[in-house]
């Protein structure tokens, strides 16, 4: 009986994975970084910061969807990138109405995308690298929720939603170190 990783689809998905999250993992180090760096108060550069990052998600699950058609699932992608796509517009839109009003899309997104990266991890979970997945994306879900509570604050801040990135940056990191072991076949 041959072994899930075993599969030349799931190696050649495991590798193309990798990648994606070694490259997730730049991205969202140097977006928090920059955002925490600047985002005090609601400027043009935080508006374009805070679109961004959903739109990278985007290009992210576009690049899943063609890397791994042999595993996990392709309705969970496409939600996400129709979750995404609205989410970048709805915090441009957002920005406009304040700080409260960002944090409250940004939270709805957090939860769907976090659900989403659960669900889609768990239908990978045989693959190596997926648990990192599983439990950002849960961690997701309850940081979205703190964000749509903060909203509520004397004082809100977006420094929060902008740290956010890093966790989840680290779980790509690890997720994309322990997939070396699929995208070699082993």
């Amino acid at each position: 009986m041959t072994t899930l990783a075993a599969s030349p689809g799931i190696s050649q998905t495991a590798s193309a994975l990798r990648r994606l999250y070694f490259t997730r993992f730049a991205f969202a180090i140097v977006w928090a970084l920059v955002t925490i760096a600047t985002a005090k108060e609601i400027g043009p550069l935080t508006v374009v910061l805070f679109v961004l990052y959903p739109l990278f998600d985007v290009g992210a699950a576009i690049y899943d969807l063609r890397s791994s058609r042999t595993t996990g699932s392709p309705t969970l992608l496409y939600v996400n990138i129709a979750v995404s796509l609205i989410t970048a517009v709805g915090v441009g839109v957002a920005c406009a109405s304040g700080i409260p009003a960002v944090l409250r899309v940004w939270g709805a997104w957090a939860i769907v995308a976090g659900l989403v990266q659960l669900i889609v991890g768990v239908t990978r979970r045989k693959m190596a690298g997926q648990w990192p997945m599983i439990i950002s994306g849960g961690i997701s879900v309850l940081a979205g929720g703190s964000f749509i509570a903060g909203a509520s604050a004397d004082n809100p801040s977006l420094t929060n939603a902008a740290g956010y990135a890093i966790p989840g940056a680290i779980f790509f990191l690890i997720a994309a170190i322990r997939l070396s072991r699929s995208a070699k076949g082993n």
